[in-house]
């Protein structure tokens, strides 16, 4: 496993550390527009969101939308879009980043269920694609590139 590391890191990826919640959920803290977050790394999510109430939080320019989204046990929720976001990790960052803006309130719930902080967002496979990344469970970490 060592070899994996390395060869990523020698590879220009980025390493992110996870901290794996009561939930079973893995967090991690981001900046999205320079404010600080946390936010639920979720590979079933097809589009990294952020909670209605903290778009303007994150100084985010929400547009209307007319998609739906579904997920965790809700669906036909309205949603709105917030386009060309920088989003950064420690040293790391991308400019550029899309997010789908919807009640999240559901997912503070059921973590609020098991004592856990609330959440800003939802990293999903959109980020996780464009970004190469890599998840290694056993380390509680995830690399991007």
């Amino acid at each position: 496993m060592r070899q994996i590391k390395k060869n990523l890191e020698e590879s220009g990826f980025y390493r992110i550390p996870l901290k794996k919640l009561k939930s079973g959920h893995y967090a991690f803290s981001a900046k999205i527009n320079t404010i600080s977050g946390i936010f639920i790394l979720d590979t079933g999510a097809s589009t990294s969101c952020i909670g209605f109430n903290n778009n303007s939080y994150f100084n985010l320019n929400n547009e209307k939308s007319l998609i739906k989204a579904a997920g965790a046990g809700a669906i036909n929720m309205k949603t709105e879009i917030a386009k060309n976001n920088t989003i950064s990790i420690g040293s790391w960052d991308l400019k550029r980043i899309d997010f789908v803006i919807f009640d999240l309130s559901h997912v503070n719930e059921a973590l609020n269920q098991v004592d856990e902080t609330p959440i800003h967002g939802i990293i999903g496979a959109d980020f996780l694609k464009k970004t190469r990344a890599v998840i290694d469970y056993g380390r509680n970490c995830f690399y991007v590139k």
